[in-house]
């Protein structure tokens, strides 16, 4: 057999072997997220709070417990986490945030919030709504957009150049006849 065969058959089967232990691997990893999520919901409260500032800040300036800190693997601490200051009662707190629930939370209003902990883990109510975050465009919508922008800047651009502008009504000519 060449000696080119034998390199490609083993660099597969090292392929094969690294597939194979990464799913392991990731099912295993699943099964205990699952189990922590499930857990997460079953001590869940709901709570009204009022959001005083929230704001993506690294773990350290948060301003949490040092053991949350502790708990925290040591390549997220300087990670930037979405945080919310509210106010519960007389108590004013801080917390860490799911993404779902940091994009639709409103500033200086009242909401009502799933938490565990200081987890808020979902925004169910607020006075005045909730933010309704905006979808991701479309190529035809980003397409779009640009081009109505181009139009504007050049309607500037013709606009300041002293010519008249689309839609003006036009300035009737007067002839003046010299009587004879």
């Amino acid at each position: 057999m060449p000696t080119g065969l034998i390199i490609a058959l083993i660099i597969i089967g090292v392929l094969v072997a690294g597939l194979v232990v990464l799913y392991i691997v990731g099912r295993k990893l699943q099964k205990k997220q699952d189990a922590a999520q499930e857990q997460m919901q079953a001590n869940a409260q709901t709570t009204s709070l009022f959001v005083i500032k929230k704001e993506r800040v690294r773990l350290k300036d948060a301003g949490f417990p040092q053991i949350v800190i502790d708990q925290t693997p040591k390549y997220l601490r300087r990670s930037k986490v979405p945080t919310v200051k509210a106010k519960i009662g007389p108590r004013i707190m801080t917390f860490m945030c799911d993404e779902k629930a940091f994009g639709v939370l409103p500033e200086k209003r009242e909401v009502k919030c799933v938490i565990n902990g200081i987890y808020i883990m979902e925004a169910k109510w607020a006075r005045g709504g909730l933010l309704v975050p905006e979808g991701k465009k479309t190529f035809r919508q980003k397409l779009a957009d640009k081009y109505s922008k181009m139009r504007k800047e050049q309607a500037e651009v013709t606009d300041t150049k002293g010519k008249k502008k689309k839609g003006a009504a036009e300035e009737p000519e007067t002839t003046t006849k010299k009587k004879k």
